[in-house]
């Protein structure tokens, strides 16, 4: 009866932790460009002295759902969407490169390309600075082009290119702040094939009816486990009266 209590009991316990990974998935339908994790169950052998006779329940989370969200036009100068395969390149504050695919930028008050979050969109010779008073237009390539906004605009003048990477998905690792790394803590090389679409945003690739029936699913399980232990304490309560008669 052991070895239903091990499944039962581990079984319970990664159900809510894919439970509470739902309920962030669901929490982040609506956020720009994020990726839905991906968790899955597995059975584990509990090693011992004597042979592995006893399992128990591992939720292993395989990795990222990349698929891309849909895209949807704003209109905005500092709004950009990655077309297929690729990423955003930022700098964090310890210098650090990560990659995003949330394309909503904004301007520091240092005049700095952002993410909404604060990190430092990198650019061919690092951070990419835009002087005030000036239009600005992203081009499929990244290519950061300005013009004075004054009574006599002057010529275009280029800036900097957005860093554009497409690391392998399998080389790509989620941190605890949503951005995605390479497991090496190595920077990517820019990828010239990457596109961006500007005046546009890429939604969040979560499937809402797909995670609401997770959800349920996950509480169903949940209390399938639960009834099992409460049969197997019947059982042992059982067996311990016929024991005792025996004896």
């Amino acid at each position: 009866m052991d070895r239903l209590v091990y499944t039962a009991m581990t079984g319970a316990k990664h159900i809510l932790e894919k439970q509470a990974n739902t309920s962030h998935n669901l929490a982040n339908a609506a956020t720009t460009g994020f990726r839905a994790q991906l968790d899955s169950f597995r059975a584990v052998p509990v090693m011992g002295a004597q042979l592995p006779t006893r399992a128990y329940v591992v939720d292993s989370t395989v990795g990222t759902d990349f698929t891309p969200g849909a895209i949807q036009q704003t209109g905005r100068d500092l709004d950009v969407a990655l077309q297929g395969k690729g990423w955003i390149a930022v700098q964090l504050e310890d210098g650090s490169e990560a990659f995003t695919r949330s394309g909503s930028l904004k301007l520091s008050e240092n005049g700095v390309l952002q993410t909404q979050s604060g990190a430092n969109v990198m650019g061919d010779g690092g951070p990419i600075a835009v002087p005030p008073d000036v239009s600005i237009t992203v081009g499929k390539d990244g290519t950061i082009t300005t013009i004075a906004t004054g009574f006599k605009p002057g010529a275009a003048t280029v800036l900097g290119r957005i860093k554009l990477v497409n690391p392998p998905e399998e080389n790509i690792v989620r941190g605890d702040d949503g951005l995605f790394r390479l497991k090496d803590d190595e920077q990517a090389d820019a990828d010239p094939n990457v596109v961006l679409i500007g005046g546009a945003l890429e939604g969040s690739n979560v499937n809402v009816v797909d995670a609401m029936v997770d959800m349920i699913s996950l509480a169903r399980q949940f209390e399938l486990h639960m009834a099992l232990m409460k049969n197997v304490e019947s059982n042992e309560a059982k067996a311990a009266q016929l024991l005792s008669l025996t004896g």
